[in-house]
């Protein structure tokens, strides 16, 4: 059954790379009116570069996780199987 959840979880991964995307711009848009700017920027303020990378992937990360869970929660709960591991190991 857990071969099944393959293809909704690379949708899954789309959608949240869309979603986070226009989240992050929303997001940025309220820090600065300029363009985030990149690491191949060469003008580019170091801080902001920094603040920018944060930020996309603080948003990215946790629009995956969200939408990757709800997903699992969904395929469990139309199939009666999980897929995934149940908690999280003991170190």
């Amino acid at each position: 059954m857990k071969i099944l959840f393959i293809p909704v979880s690379v949708t899954g991964g789309l959608v949240a790379g869309f979603i986070g995307k226009k989240l992050f711009e929303q997001a940025w848009g309220l820090i600065d009116d300029e363009e985030p700017p990149k690491p191949t920027h060469r003008e580019a303020p170091f801080v902001k570069v920094v603040a920018a990378g944060a930020l996309e992937g603080a948003i990215f990360k946790g629009t995956r996780a969200l939408i990757d869970h709800r997903l699992r929660s969904a395929f469990a709960s139309t199939t009666g199987t999980w897929p995934g591991e149940q908690k999280p190991e003991k170190e």
